[in-house]
């Protein structure tokens, strides 16, 4: 009997010192949770469709539509010069999509990203777009 209440009381210990502390390492909802959802929308345009949920409102956004040409990439060559092709130069379309979830008094509770493509100069463009990187 006392080996299970020690037990118990361990776990409860071990389980009071697990907390889940919020952090976005996101940096679009970094940068734009707690704004107001008219500063975005003002940056970027209006959204495209708007839901009521309970106190907030749910607002599907499409933009920063923007078409990049990424030249062709070649190997490095003997004495610097310019080596074989190894890849062509394309017409890249840029966008992003978001769902942003605004609280009553239209404050940006989250931000999601649906539709994203790899960026210029990364993993994802509207990362690029929307949280754009400070100079140092």
């Amino acid at each position: 009997m006392k080996l299970r209440t020690f037990a118990a009381a361990g776990l409860a210990i071990a389980l009071a010192g697990c907390t889940t502390i919020q952090t976005s390492a996101d940096p679009i909802s970094s940068r734009w949770v707690g704004q107001s959802a008219g500063k975005f929308f003002a940056a970027f345009g209006p959204p495209i469709n708007d839901v009521e949920s309970g106190s907030g409102v749910t607002y599907t956004w499409k933009g920063g539509y923007k078409t990049v040409r990424v030249p062709a990439k070649y190997a490095d060559g003997a004495d610097g010069k310019r080596g074989k092709q190894i890849a062509a130069a394309r017409t890249q379309y840029l966008r992003c999509q978001a769902e942003i979830v605004t609280s009553s008094d239209y404050t940006i509770r989250s931000i999601r990203v649906v539709g994203d493509i790899p960026g210029v100069n990364g993993p994802s463009y509207c990362a690029e777009l929307l949280a754009p990187a400070q100079p140092a």
